[in-house]
């Protein structure tokens, strides 16, 4: 699921490097939305002060769920400190999420969900009150299946084998889904008693109704002495004409997508039939997720599979939005003759993507910017072609892809866990940082790239074998024919001469589990079974040096 290498640590949660800002929220659930656009987008908060202000800005991001998640909650795999430390309980954050979501008349678009230790019907009506129309469960029903709490999630050692991959383990497994069930039954069974002692027909009726909420009178105890309640039982004043729960849909503006105006109907001979098609058409920085909707269809009807290479093959000239063919799969591929912005082939699955120049450009390719920050986010297949320089983070969490550039800015790779990245060129700073897997290898010409790089978890290797030094050669030499880059002429002119010159990044630990894969192999096993024994031979290795 996550195309990353068994026995390859992750750093998780991973860090979203494509959100900056609630702008970059907003693309990217616009792009979510055309890759899916019966799927609901829901945004996760964590309650504290200001929260409200945030949600205000999800919402008009056009998000269909926002979630307040208080302090109580957390799993077994979260950090101790994020558990015993982060947030404020989930009354709070409820609490004002909805009042400034009234305020500015925004609670009627967006539904509002809240979780943080939620066991009772009460809790249920109690946040219903508070503002919330949908509700997590998560502890609890782990503990109705059996969970013991034993904080050891992510160790693979769960002793009552429900969070553990472990065969061993999982036969002290006793959970049954009957029991979920069950459980969440009499949740219901509760919230609807105490609907009926409140007076509510309705759920909706009961959304935001501090005015049944009375607190509790306990002047007797110290530190309860003197606390007010009343701005979190505060009802803002609104005209009657403002919703006090979700009643309108988000507007994403689908219709307005060139996918919807052109491209689906072009492609429509593909997608309905597996024919070629060939076009070109004009782009602009208006036009932004171009692709998505294709190449969702085309997963729709061909599954992961796909369609045959170059099975759509469209050249755009111009200058493209954000997110340019993002999360196109294999059988799709898209041309540029121009420039694009940021997020570019984020989420790519199979599909090609080739930038370069426009005809008659005067300017020195590699000198230059073609590509926006965030290129190839979150990829887990496919190739990109680049004649020009990337911008920032170029290739994080890169999962697959085999992608040619001529230099790229800072944190370029970062939290890379497989595929091949060739930069042709300077990089910025930072190269590598928490890099896991995956192979890059680039032309240090000026011998600096190793002040560039984050040491942290990669070595720094020349490029010797042979074969390496072939795979290196013939994605050059693809480059070249597609981009009709110079750069790539040129190092290919005097490739024995620029060899040397590479330097190779390699993840330690992920050169540890290759060399655990390749002895197994030798022994005759191959496939799943041959990644399995590898993955228990390194963690007996790991165990034995003492998780070094």
């Amino acid at each position: 699921v996550r195309h990353s290498t068994p026995g390859v640590g992750l750093i998780s949660p991973p860090p979203h490097h494509d959100i900056y800002s609630i702008e970059d929220l907003a693309e990217l659930i616009h792009d979510l939305k055309n890759a899916n656009p019966n799927a609901r987008i829901s945004v996760k908060l964590v309650a504290e002060v200001g929260v409200g202000t945030i949600a205000a800005g999800v919402a008009k991001a056009h998000a269909d769920v926002v979630l307040i998640s208080g302090y109580d909650g957390g799993t077994g795999a979260s950090p101790q400190t994020s558990i015993k430390h982060a947030g404020i309980p989930w009354e709070l954050g409820l609490a004002e999420t909805h009042q400034t979501l009234l305020l500015n008349n925004l609670r009627s678009r967006i539904r509002v969900e809240t979780d943080g230790q939620l066991k009772t019907g009460r809790d249920v009506v109690l946040a219903a009150l508070l503002g919330a129309e949908e509700f997590g469960f998560a502890t609890a029903p782990l503990v109705a299946l059996g969970c013991l709490m034993m904080r050891v999630c992510h160790l693979n050692t769960c002793p009552v084998g429900v969070a553990t991959q472990d065969p061993r383990l999982r036969k002290n497994f006793t959970g049954d889904p009957a029991h979920v069930v069950n459980f969440m039954r009499f949740i219901a069974e509760e919230v609807r008693e105490l609907m009926a002692q409140l007076g509510f027909c309705t759920f909706e009726e009961m959304v935001g109704r501090v005015d049944r909420l009375e607190p509790r009178k306990a002047v007797e105890h110290w530190k309860a002495k003197g606390l007010d309640f009343s701005r979190i039982l505060h009802q803002p004043e609104v005209p009657p004409t403002v919703g006090r729960y979700c009643q309108i849909s988000q507007d994403h503006g689908l219709d307005k997508a060139l996918d919807n105006r052109v491209l689906l109907k072009l492609c429509a001979p593909a997608l309905e039939r597996g024919q070629p098609v060939r076009a070109t058409l004009p782009i602009r920085n208006t036009n932004r997720v171009v692709g998505t909707m294709v190449g969702s269809e085309l997963t729709r009807r061909y599954g992961a599979q796909g369609l045959p290479e170059d099975t759509i093959r469209i050249r755009f000239k111009g200058s493209a939005g954000q997110s340019f063919a993002a999360f196109i799969p294999r059988g799709m591929t898209f041309i540029l003759e121009g420039d694009s912005n940021d997020y570019i082939g984020k989420g790519l699955s199979g599909g090609k993507v080739i930038v370069y120049p426009p005809a008659g450009s005067t300017f020195v390719a590699e000198e230059n910017i073609i590509i926006g920050n965030v290129a190839f986010y979150g990829a887990t297949g496919g190739e990109a072609y680049i004649r020009g320089m990337a911008g920032e983070r170029f290739c994080v969490r890169n999962s697959g892809v085999l992608a040619v550039v001529e230099a790229v800015g800072d944190h370029g790779c970062e939290y890379m866990t497989g595929g091949r990245v060739v930069v042709l060129g300077p990089t910025g700073r930072n190269f590598a940082a928490g890099m896991s897997g995956g192979v890059a290898y680039v032309l240090d010409e000026a011998g600096d790239f190793a002040r560039r790089c984050n040491p942290q978890m990669v070595g720094l290797e020349k490029l010797v074998e042979a074969e390496e030094v072939e795979e290196v050669r013939q994605m050059i030499e693809r480059h070249a024919a597609y981009t009709q880059s110079e750069r790539a002429r040129q190092v290919l002119s005097a490739w024995e001469r620029y060899v040397p010159r590479f330097v190779k990044v390699m993840p330690r630990d992920y050169k540890r589990v290759l060399q655990a894969l390749q002895r197994v192999r030798e022994t005759g096993l191959s496939g799943e079974e041959a990644t399995m024994a590898a993955f228990e031979a390194n963690a007996r290795d790991v165990a034995r040096i003492g998780g070094g």
